[in-house]
């Protein structure tokens, strides 16, 4: 867990030695060295990756935003059980070191010893532990608040280097006289004692907005042990001037937190106000941004390395039709009308391709020039205006080999309803809109009957099969209507090619459509029935047409 396995850069510059071997040799390392150094502040796993991608080399977990991010006070109300859980979540998520906010250290010399054990545990390459009493309240709030004795708290310190169990884990000692009002000799008096008892650096604490006594302390320690800052409150000052005064570190202490809290506010108060997403669309990160951070194409090559290999499916697209959308389908079949920027085609192939679904034919006839789109395969059908999608479908049968999707070419569906057809065990299966079993349209030829209609019943799961897809079903017989999309196992491609031939034996080849088709093989073999209740459209009109372009 804890060990580094390429050099991380700062800000994008070469890396200045050979890198550390481990995490706490790194903190170590950023602690100690001569030049500035920088801790960014993160508060879960994902913060974490945000951190380390910006070109941070360690990270401040917060007591502060750990809470926060859990709805909690900064008062010890999470426990340090539940700090270790979310610890455990960074330091999976990132190669950097982590130093965390521990607080007073949870209580005595006992809790510190056990805290100490477990972040070595979980590669955790370090504690800050501050001198005040256990619960501890944020050093923002309120004055004067009351300290650990130094030699109690020293015992502390001590506890925690004897419990170690990496030789470069770091512990901060944090002084907080300054913050009590106990002046700045007190805070030295404290620094001295805790450096006696082992810390490994100091971190000096100042809520005023102007530096000065931070600089007074770093001039009257004289560089005894390193020195850390947390400059929230006199985040003005130059950082070249702490530079100049030997500071080794400064902890950039909250703000990924807060920052986190005015987007996700100001996001909230528009959706709610407008009842929609246009606006905040273009402002948020994309689903595919969260993918490629929490590393999603590395889980995808090991599915390669490691799951069995399963072919890919493949699909036949029906687009020889022409379409009755007037002026739009003049020089264009409807396949290739404009959906907000792409075509119907585009959309649809788009969605089979996140899906798995790569070798894709595509049936053209009608305008079959203007039906050009990279990566597809396309197969003519000459005679469209006098012959049926099952002559279509003939055409494209070299195409049937293995899992095979099978899809009218002027159709839109949500993808999750594909991947229930990818993912079903029949060997065929169509998908079918039960609300179209209230709300048939007249001339729909696509209407369906099954052996057992949907319940609506989440804990229902009895198979549906088809009976019989066609235009005349009657009404009280339908059970929906079908979406245009089937999908075939293997077995279930060879049965289809077997009943293509049979309707081309018979005559049937050219003037069959494919509910005749789905029906002939439902007679003699099983046909899974998937139900949906909408989230699909069949564009055939202009006004099909509109509500597909606010579908996408």
């Amino acid at each position: 867990m804890d060990s580094i396995d390429a050099p991380v850069t700062r800000g994008g510059a070469p890396a200045e030695a050979a890198p550390p071997r481990t995490r706490f040799a790194a903190l170590r390392r950023e602690i100690m060295s001569p030049s500035l150094s920088f801790l960014m502040e993160a508060h879960n796993g994902l913060s974490a990756k945000i951190v380390e991608e910006a070109g941070f080399r360690g990270i401040w977990a917060s007591g502060l935003t750990n809470s926060a991010s859990l709805g909690l006070r900064d008062s010890n109300e999470a426990s340090w059980t539940q700090v270790l859980d979310v610890l455990e979540y960074m330091a999976d998520a990132t190669r950097l070191p982590i130093l965390v906010d521990g607080d007073t250290g949870y209580g005595n010399f006992n809790s510190v010893r056990r805290l100490i054990r477990k972040l070595c545990e979980r590669g955790i390459a370090g504690v800050c532990i501050e001198d005040k009493l256990f619960p501890k309240t944020n050093s923002f709030l309120g004055e004067a608040q009351p300290l650990a004795e130094i030699d109690e708290f020293c015992g502390r310190i001590k506890a925690g280097k004897d419990s170690q169990t990496n030789d470069d884990f770091v512990l901060v000692a944090r002084v907080e006289a300054l913050i009590s009002g106990r002046g700045m000799e007190e805070a030295l008096h404290r620094a001295e004692a805790y450096h006696r008892a082992g810390a490994d650096a100091i971190l000096i604490h100042s809520k005023k907005s102007m530096a000065d006594e931070i600089f007074e302390f770093a001039e009257r320690w004289g560089g005894r042990a390193p020195l850390v800052i947390v400059p929230t409150m006199y985040y003005a000052t130059p950082t070249d001037l702490f530079r100049q005064a030997g500071i080794s570190t400064i902890i950039w202490a909250n703000h990924l937190l807060r920052a986190s809290i005015v987007a996700m506010r100001e996001t909230a108060a528009r959706i709610h106000e407008d009842e929609s997403l246009v606006r905040v669309e273009g402002s948020v990160a994309s689903v595919k941004d969260i993918f490629r951070i929490v590393g999603n194409a590395e889980l995808e090559e090991a599915e390669r390395r490691y799951l069995p290999a399963k072919p890919a499916a493949g699909a036949i697209v029906l687009a020889a039709s022409g379409g009755e959308l007037g002026g739009l389908t003049l020089d264009q079949p409807k396949c290739m009308v404009d959906i907000r920027g792409q075509s119907l085609l585009q959309r649809l192939v788009g969605t089979l391709r996140e899906r798995g679904v790569r070798d894709i034919t595509v049936v053209r006839g009608y305008r079959k020039e203007a039906v050009s789109l990279q990566g597809i395969r396309t197969i003519d059908n000459d005679h469209y205006a006098e012959t049926g999608e099952v002559c279509s479908l003939a055409l494209a049968r070299d195409a049937i080999q293995g899992e095979t999707v099978v899809a009218y070419g002027d159709v839109l569906f949500r993808p999750y309803i594909l991947d229930s057809l990818l993912t079903s065990r029949a060997d065929i299966v169509v998908a079918v809109d039960t609300l179209a079993a209230s709300n048939t349209r007249p001339g729909k030829r696509d209407l369906v009957t099954a052996d057992r209609r949907f319940t609506g019943d989440y804990l229902d799961d009895n198979q549906a099969h088809l009976r019989q897809m066609a235009a005349d079903i009657a009404p009280g017989e339908v059970c929906g209507e079908w979406m245009g999309l089937v999908r075939f196992s293997a077995r279930g491609a060879t049965w289809l090619q077997e009943e293509i031939a049979a309707m081309e034996a018979e005559g049937l080849l050219e003037t069959g459509d494919l509910p005749l088709l789905l029906t002939r093989l439902a007679a003699k073999h099983p046909i899974r029935v998937k139900y949906f209740t909408g989230h699909w459209l069949d564009v055939d009109t202009l006004t099909d047409l509109a509500e597909a372009r606010n579908f996408t």
